[in-house]
């Protein structure tokens, strides 16, 4: 199985035009080739035309009304964000991708908020995220589907976006399946967390084993080593980016910052290693913990 989108997923993109190098349009059309149900995409000013064969419609209730989407993938610029969301969440979408970066993070509070109070039912995944694959049935966002295997068995979750695609190609290299791979972002106010998805790891049959990549900032890898150790039975590896980051500097976005003594990447290692997760010292490295595991299941 997959966790939060499948092939029966119907996606709409917000942010679609015909100018050259937009990629809510690069996206919408390269994640259709991979097989994904792009249904519609949004331009107030594009309304009733069509771009790459995408019918294009003013907003997402329009767009939901004659598609039947269930998912908006958010590609508009990072003033319009909080609109873009809202305007998904209103039309009743399941589930909000919002690929873009720099968005403030009053914004990002306001509307996760928001989603909490009025659209519990809603999920947002990011800002500044890759998005999230189910190989070989659907993928939302910016990730490369030819890195990824169908087939499971390993779930991953990561809050950075190019170690998301290492960890996939490198255990398809390993010949190593994927359930589903969710890019949750590094933001200091993520929509969907560890522990969402570690959770849906653990209650999804076909995934027999979770990679975790991580990052200095924060505490939400602690927040999941506790997660782990009190709710899982499934094996974790795990891989912390930033060990020898200083204190008090920005790597990679807002939130990959080391505060004190609070935030670090051996800090988060202690933590993990506590609830029984392997540690790997680079990604590499991670990858081949996990083929260790997968031969072990």
């Amino acid at each position: 199985m997959s966790i939060w989108v499948d092939e029966n997923t119907r996606v709409v993109y917000q942010g679609m035009s015909t100018r050259e190098g937009n990629n809510a349009t690069e996206y919408a059309k390269r994640n259709r080739d991979y097989g994904t149900k792009v249904v519609a995409g949004t331009n107030p000013g594009r309304a009733g035309t069509e771009i790459e064969g995408i019918p294009i419609f003013a907003n997402v209730g329009d767009a939901k009304a004659a598609t039947a989407a269930n998912v908006a993938c958010v590609f508009v610029p990072a003033p319009g964000v909080e609109g873009a969301v809202m305007e998904a969440a209103e039309a009743g979408m399941d589930l909000i991708v919002v690929i873009t970066e720099g968005v403030p993070a009053q914004d990002e509070a306001r509307f996760f908020n928001r989603l909490l109070r009025d659209f519990p039912k809603t999920r947002l995944l990011g800002p500044n995220c890759p998005g999230l694959i189910s190989p070989g049935k659907c993928n939302i966002g910016i990730t490369a589907g030819d890195i990824s295997t169908p087939g499971g068995p390993v779930g991953i979750v990561s809050r950075s976006g190019t170690l998301t695609y290492q960890a996939l190609y490198e255990l398809t290299q390993k010949g190593i399946g994927q359930t589903s791979c969710v890019g949750i972002g590094g933001d200091p106010v993520p929509g969907t967390s560890f522990i969402d998805c570690l959770a849906a790891y653990q209650a999804d049959l076909e995934t027999k084993a979770v990679m975790l990549i991580g990052e200095i900032g924060g505490s939400a890898e602690e927040e999941a080593a506790e997660f782990i150790k009190s709710k899982m039975t499934k094996p974790v590896v795990a891989y912390i980016a930033g060990v020898t980051a200083p204190a008090g500097r920005k790597m990679g976005h807002a939130g990959a910052i080391v505060s004190g003594s609070k935030g670090t990447a051996q800090g988060k290692m202690d933590a993990l290693r506590a609830a029984g997760v392997r540690i790997a010292a680079n990604p590499t490295e991670a990858s081949e913990l996990m083929a260790e595991v997968v031969r072990d299941l």
